[in-house]
């Protein structure tokens, strides 16, 4: 079994939930506390053992091919200037032995249609997708997430999708599996559909921005019509997959902050701001007196 080396970025949309924010500026470099939201992806990423990213990007864009470059001009002014812990956080924002590809996605014909861009660079191989706009937190003793995914794919061979319960009212805004006991923390996939409403969603069990795939998705995704919203859902490819291979849903270890919504965004800077070492003590006192404040 080929071990997983590379990942699919899809970073095309516009974030129009971050307007104005985001009218510049993609919502993946929207920063918790020190670091873009794309780069905890990538270092996650990197953490599992990958070492080619593949980001699917659009219009606006640019600021992520810029964020992973070398910066020449920076790099300088920060040597000459003797700033060597700077120069060091810049240098190492992607290891040497990580290579970058960018592809355009020409049209906004969904996340499936995103994925199915990286077949050019992907082939046959098997490989993880992350949606930045998913913060995970890593549990402590425990691998990222994406790590722990990995790792179950080396194990059981075949595609794992990580999950979480989410309210019923909130169906409508993930795709949802139905899915029997395997192990510990997994389950057997026996169907997943898109955005169901409340009261056709077949469990409260959602797919949330981590995937471990084989690459046998992409003859699915390929001949998948438009679905939900008028676009080529992954859910869909998932689906068709699973008619041939198995397909895993995994409880995994760790936190899950929705930075595609503002108060998740706002949760997430506020836990990594408790944790982060050159603020988590200060950061720590200003919150718990803007409660006593504001009670």
């Amino acid at each position: 079994m080929t071990a997983i080396k590379k990942a699919v970025f899809p970073v095309a949309g516009l974030g129009s939930r971050f307007l104005p924010a985001t009218k510049a500026q993609p919502k993946e470099m929207l920063p918790v506390v020190d670091k873009p939201l794309i780069q905890y992806a990538v270092e996650e990423a990197v953490a599992a053992g990958i070492n080619e990213l593949v980001f699917i990007t659009g219009r606006n864009k640019r600021a992520i091919e810029d964020h992973f470059d070398k910066a020449y001009e920076l790099e300088s002014e920060l040597e000459a200037a003797g700033k060597e812990e700077l120069l060091k956080l810049v240098r190492q924002v992607i290891p040497k032995n990580v290579s970058c590809i960018y592809i355009r996605q020409s049209e906004p014909l969904g996340l499936g249609h995103a994925v199915l861009c990286a077949r050019p660079v992907i082939g046959s191989d098997p490989f993880a997708v992350l949606l930045a706009d998913d913060f995970m937190d890593t549990a402590e003793g425990h691998k990222p997430v994406l790590a722990q995914m990995t790792d179950l794919y080396a194990y059981e061979k075949c595609s794992v999708l990580a999950v979480q319960d989410v309210p019923r009212a909130h169906t409508r805004q993930y795709g949802i599996v139905s899915a029997s006991p395997y192990r510990p923390d997994l389950e057997l996939v026996s169907g997943i559909v898109e955005k169901p409403q409340p009261e056709d969603a077949p469990s409260t069990l959602a797919v949330v921005g981590r995937y471990v795939l084989s690459g046998a998705i992409f003859d699915h995704l390929a001949t998948l019509g438009t679905g939900a919203g008028g676009e080529i859902q992954l859910t869909d490819g998932i689906a068709a997959l699973m008619a041939r291979e198995r397909v895993l849903a995994y409880r995994y270890a760790g936190q899950r902050y929705d930075c595609g919504s503002k108060l998740g965004y706002l949760k997430a800077t506020a836990a990594i701001g408790m944790k982060h070492p050159e603020t988590a003590a200060g950061y720590r006192e200003f919150l718990q007196q803007l409660c006593k404040e504001n009670p």
